[in-house]
């Protein structure tokens, strides 16, 4: 006899729970690209004042700490990264993990960069930055994909591993993301909002990624009746 009592089923409506935190997001995130276009792309007091904060407390140490971050959070290190957290949530069948990783990833750089182009949001001045940066402002790209990875990471982790550490390893990756979105800013690349934004557009695509998943799932389980013979 099972030790565990049978599961109980859940409301229909707290399987779509992931739809209000979309919905939040998304409205926050069209309320920031709204200001921000209004203003023709230029930056907020706040923006100013974090920046001008930042460029009078930028010690030597502290650049290149936030510059061997800052280079993980995008390019082959991200995506490198992404097909890893694939390969812990798939793991018999790695290599479809990793393409799955590295797909999910790429499917939040395609309306990260759409938003951007058509946003034309100008970056800081260049002689402030104290790394090297390329395209618009606003989303941050490197936030935006260091979140996405965060969140595949702490999905991989959560299904794979079960040794002691597993809390740490749970929170490392946010902490990571978290690290990387700031030292946009601390490097001087990208006005606050611009990271805000990043965060936002990450949390929208979390919560479709999410919805998605729970559609598909309900839909192998039978809970979701599919069109095949529907009007007979």
């Amino acid at each position: 006899m099972s030790r565990f009592p049978p599961a109980v089923p859940r409301a229909a409506g707290v399987q779509w729970s992931p739809a209000i935190p979309v919905l939040v997001c998304s409205m926050l995130l069209a309320a920031l690209f709204a200001a921000t276009y209004s203003a023709h792309g230029s930056p907020f007091g706040v923006d100013d004042a974090v920046h001008g904060w930042v460029l009078e407390h930028r010690p030597r140490w502290a650049v290149a700490a936030a510059v061997a971050i800052t280079v993980t959070g995008s390019g082959v290190p991200a995506y490198l990264l992404a097909a890893f957290a694939g390969t812990l949530a798939f793991r018999t069948d790695r290599w479809r993990g990793a393409l799955a990783g590295a797909l999910a990833l790429l499917s939040v750089q395609l309306p990260r960069i759409a938003l951007a182009s058509w946003l034309a949001r100008p970056r800081p001045p260049a002689d402030d930055w104290a790394w090297t940066a390329s395209g618009y402002a606003m989303p941050s790209g490197h936030t935006t994909t260091s979140a996405a990875v965060a969140v595949l990471l702490t999905a991989g982790v959560y299904r794979t591993v079960r040794v002691r550490a597993r809390t740490l390893l749970l929170i490392a990756p946010a902490v990571w993301a978290a690290t990387v979105g700031l030292s946009r800013v601390f490097l001087g690349m990208h006005w606050p909002t611009d990271v805000l934004a990043g965060w936002l557009l990450a949390s929208v695509w979390v919560g479709l990624l999410g919805m998605f998943l729970i559609l598909l799932r309900r839909r192998k389980t039978g809970a979701v009746p599919s069109n095949k013979g529907e009007g007979t």
